[in-house]
């Protein structure tokens, strides 16, 4: 069995790995959401305002970036020992990790729910409705919102058809939203497996000292 500094040393580590993991994603985050900003990389949809509101929401940008980079820079900092955190206490450290841990968490879940309301509603774009007799032959919307018969997720022929501008306005959609939710969810389990860390380096100094 591991002595309780070789584990204390372990648990140091696995920080240092933990808080470089959760930035990478935050950034991963941040990128993803503001991509969705400028679909087909054209800057005018967001210049008239012509962007879904779960995009416009920014929780890739705040929630599962901003919040989890801090929250992934307290966690490095412990590890290393760096600066205020190089002679802290047991105590200290386990609530920098209580604080850390449910900052990352917070702002992973946010994006999560975001991210899965977003695919849920579908993207925001121009659409036919000259057979609904409007005014206007097509309008921006959501046009998936309520199109309870038919899931558009799996029903792939309708990401063609529905949308009109922008063009694949759907596999944008979709795409990018699909991988702030799979980052989420890894920074939930990397929120968990720093927690779990934190409380075995707490029982360690504590058997330590």
């Amino acid at each position: 069995t591991l002595s309780p500094p070789c584990m204390m040393a372990c648990s140091r580590t696995c920080s240092c790995i933990l808080g470089l993991s959760l930035g990478t994603t935050a950034l991963f985050a941040a990128g993803a959401n503001v991509v969705l900003l400028f679909p087909n990389w054209d800057v005018t949809y967001l210049l008239r305002g012509l962007i879904g509101k779960h995009a416009k929401l920014g929780t890739g940008l705040w929630g599962g970036g901003l919040m989890v980079l801090t929250a992934a820079t307290l966690i490095s900092l412990t590890g290393w020992r760096y600066g205020c955190f190089r002679k802290s206490g047991p105590c200290r450290r386990m609530l920098t990790a209580l604080l850390s841990s449910g900052l990352a968490l917070l702002g992973a879940l946010i994006c999560f729910i975001t991210s899965g309301a977003a695919l849920k509603d579908g993207p925001f774009c121009v659409f036919d409705v000259s057979s609904s007799n409007q005014t206007q032959p097509w309008k921006y919307g959501y046009p998936f919102k309520d199109l309870h018969t038919r899931n558009y997720l799996y029903d792939h022929s309708l990401w063609n058809s529905v949308c009109l501008e922008p063009s694949k306005a759907v596999v944008w959609h979709v795409s990018f939203f699909s991988t702030l939710l799979c980052i989420s969810v890894l920074q939930i389990l990397l929120v968990v497996i720093h927690f779990v860390n934190s409380f075995l380096g707490l029982f360690c100094s504590l058997c330590e000292e």
